[in-house]
């Protein structure tokens, strides 16, 4: 798969292999997940984390929205929000490579001209016959001179992310290494700042001006495994992007419990909210 299609500028992060029509804005994705992964993948290689999930799916619908909605590859997209759930168990690492199947239904498809400028679409993703993920998403894209002005002439070379604070023990995030933690202690036991390293390979797969929301989720993850330290897991996300995160500002990350399984995550930057995500988990 041209990696372009899915905005990866690395072939170890392109994670689709091929995809074909199959109705009237219905479309299937074949994706591969590898045994080993610098991050999306258990420290003890038994299980895919479901951001490996989220990642397939936002890739699945980068790629139709190129290659089937003919949207230049040079627009930028903007994600609005993306609810996931998936099931519980059904991520082991087998033997070989896993190769799921992403159905997607695209609905909500939106035009400006000619040209699409956002929608709404749903994922099934099946492996092996069986469903293990099912999610819906909702994005809009620009074309680059009105993105430009969205930014205000923010570029990634015109920002400077702020120093980076020490993280909290990548074991208590169930993290190998400490340059995949994403939150930093305040001495408040519900609340970290954001650790944002520009040179994080999977986050900063290439360049970019603002935080990127698979870095948001990952610390809504990080805070959910901090908060729900009884050895339940994340599982499902439903989260709000509101606006764009800077790099140059500091980020908030606070979480408390709801109802048995769920923690709230709410990030903040300059005293407003930037992100919200309800994290559902389930024991391991």
């Amino acid at each position: 798969m041209p990696r372009q299609l899915v905005h990866r500028a690395a072939l170890s992060e392109t994670l689709l292999t091929a995809w074909r029509r199959t109705g009237d804005d219905r479309f299937s994705v074949s994706a591969q997940w590898p045994r080993a992964h610098g991050l999306h993948v258990s420290p003890d290689w038994t299980a895919y984390d479901p951001l490996l999930v989220v990642e397939t799916i936002r890739q699945a619908g980068t790629l139709i929205t190129h290659a089937e909605y003919e949207v230049p590859l040079d627009h930028q997209f903007v994600m609005q929000r993306f609810q996931v759930d998936t099931v519980a168990g059904k991520l082991a690492v087998g033997p070989f490579p896993a190769e799921p199947e992403v159905e997607l239904v695209f609905a909500d498809v939106q035009y400006r001209g000619r040209r699409l400028a956002g929608a709404r679409y749903t994922a099934d993703v099946l492996h092996e016959g069986a469903r293990v993920a099912t999610a819906d998403v909702t994005f809009t894209c620009v074309a680059t001179p009105v993105y430009q002005r969205l930014r205000g002439g923010r570029t990634p070379d015109s920002v400077t992310a702020v120093p980076l604070p020490p993280g909290v023990p990548p074991a208590s995030v169930d993290r190998a290494l400490p340059g995949d933690v994403v939150l930093a202690p305040t001495g408040e036991a519900d609340r970290w700042q954001l650790r944002v390293d520009t040179a994080h390979p999977v986050f900063f797969d290439h360049p970019l001006d603002h935080v990127p929301g698979m870095l948001l989720l990952e610390a809504a993850r990080q805070a959910a495994r901090l908060l729900r330290a009884d050895g339940q897991s994340p599982v499902a996300y439903d989260a709000l992007f509101h606006r764009y995160t800077e790099l140059d500002e500091p980020v908030w990350i606070a979480a408390k419990g709801g109802h048995d399984t769920e923690v709230q995550v709410v990030g903040t930057q300059g005293g407003s909210t930037v992100f919200e995500c309800l994290v559902g988990t389930a024991a391991r």
